[in-house]
């Protein structure tokens, strides 16, 4: 199946890709769309605005804790940005962050909106920071870029394959920088490991490690909370806060975090983890623009221990134990093992001198790739430069339909050969069924 932007339109209230590489991907998805790189005025600093070479003018929608996290650390202290504006269909997280914002910079500019489609039409702001659940961030995005935006969104950035075809294309035809939260692909101890195996320092690798989060179950909640009364719209706009989900009574317990781990609006355990570390895994090998052919059926509620082979015969294993931290990875060679995880320093490796050049390791990374340690910081540069962003769109997608693909053989308890090229399921039209999802009128992805 494929989605593409072209002609129809969205609507709603390691190893680094190259150019060729990343529009070879996005082809694959959106067809031959022959479209323009299209620069807002704002780019080139006509029409009043700051020219983001000097300032990225920017704007929040659904920022609850983890975009919090970002805007307070990596957003508001960067000269770089000016951050304006905060939708939330939440008052209190429209205020919180309103209040951050407006004591940050010593005034009360901060502008505080319900409907994105209102941030989205102002023509002084550059890019958007969203971090809502996993059940809008593609159609956030989407909207976005439509907009003439550029993106950080956090993860995971896709609830199917369907939307991660939508955000490749619509990034490809817009022009637009595009940022997924994949922040260890950033973090100079993650890269050093990436590098360890692009580089042959581990030998022939046939075998790498994905750490799987060890709580919940693949198989999620669809049944309904109790509902509870209503609150006003302008308290919390239940509408907007389920987007293309099915529509569903209120209950407060969701919009608390209390999503997570229902079929609606969450992408299972797999990929509450695996959209960082399967992606650290196909980044290191040199696959970020494809993913595993096939996903045998484990029978345990968290599919630990799948073993997803891809064409190259390279298999990667997800594992809930094995690390120290969270959000590991191991790579095992022919000539030694190294592994990752939060709160290393540095790289575990099999032998000590693997990382006796460790700085200029890293250093080297940084000349070759032209990104830089530090997320955001490679999304402000990308923004600048317009080149493509460490988690670029096809490097989100293809990692999150390594996701989607494992959840589908785990709900259907079976096994499943995929094909990358076609991007679907082989002689398997069930499974491809759940490739997507219906969405709610007026928010489908056409």
């Amino acid at each position: 199946m494929k989605v593409c932007l072209a002609g129809h339109k969205v609507q709603g209230p390691g190893h680094v890709l190259s150019r060729r590489q990343f529009i070879k991907g996005s082809a694959a998805v959106c067809g031959a769309v022959a479209a323009p790189v299209i620069i807002p005025a704002s780019a080139l600093g006509r029409g009043g605005a700051v020219a983001p070479s000097e300032r990225i003018v920017m704007a929040g929608i659904g920022l609850g804790g983890r975009g919090t996290a970002d805007l307070s650390s990596w957003v508001l202290p960067d000269p770089q940005a000016q951050f304006v504006a905060i939708c939330d269909v939440r008052r209190e997280r429209r205020e919180a962050i309103k209040a951050m914002t407006d004591r940050k910079y010593g005034n009360t500019d901060c502008k505080t909106y319900v409907d994105m489609m209102e941030v989205l039409a102002r023509p002084d702001i550059d890019a958007i920071l969203t971090a809502t659940g996993d059940r809008l961030h593609a159609t956030v995005s989407i909207l976005s870029m439509r907009a003439g935006k550029d993106v950080y969104t956090e993860k995971p950035a896709s609830m199917t394959v369907a939307e991660g075809q939508a955000v490749v294309c619509a990034a490809k035809q817009y022009g637009r920088v595009y940022q997924a939260g994949m922040q260890r692909l950033s973090e100079a101890n993650f890269i050093v490991c990436n590098e360890l195996l692009r580089l042959g320092r581990l030998g022939e690798v046939k075998t790498v490690y994905a750490h799987l989060a060890p709580w919940g179950n693949v198989n999620m909640e669809r049944k309904w909370l109790p509902e509870e009364p209503l609150p006003g719209a302008d308290e919390v706009d239940w509408d907007r806060w389920l987007g293309p989900c099915p529509w569903r009574p209120y209950n407060k317990s969701y919009v608390q975090g209390g999503w997570r781990h229902h079929h609606d609006f969450y992408t299972s355990v797999i990929g509450e983890w695996g959209s960082h570390t399967f992606g650290q895994c196909q980044a290191a090998l040199g696959l970020s623009d494809t993913s595993p052919v096939r996903y045998p059926y484990v029978p345990t509620p968290t599919a630990d221990g799948m073993e997803m082979p891809f064409a190259n015969g390279v298999t990667m294993i997800q594992k809930q134990e094995g690390w120290r931290g969270t959000c590991g990875v191991r790579y095992v060679g022919s000539e030694g093992w190294a592994a990752c995880a939060d709160g290393y320093a540095r790289p575990e490796v099999s032998n000590p001198a693997l990382l006796a050049d460790y700085n200029k390791i890293l250093q080297d990374y940084i000349t070759r790739t032209g990104h830089v340690v530090g997320h955001m910081q490679d999304f402000f540069k990308c923004v600048k430069n317009r080149a493509l962003a460490v988690a670029n769109p096809v490097t989100m997608h293809r990692s999150m339909t390594t996701v989607h693909c494992a959840n589908i053989a785990q709900w259907l308890k079976r096994d499943m050969t995929w094909d990358p090229v076609k991007e679907e399921f082989v002689n398997d039209e069930q499974a491809n069924r759940l490739l997507s999802r219906a969405a709610r009128e007026g928010w489908q992805i056409v």
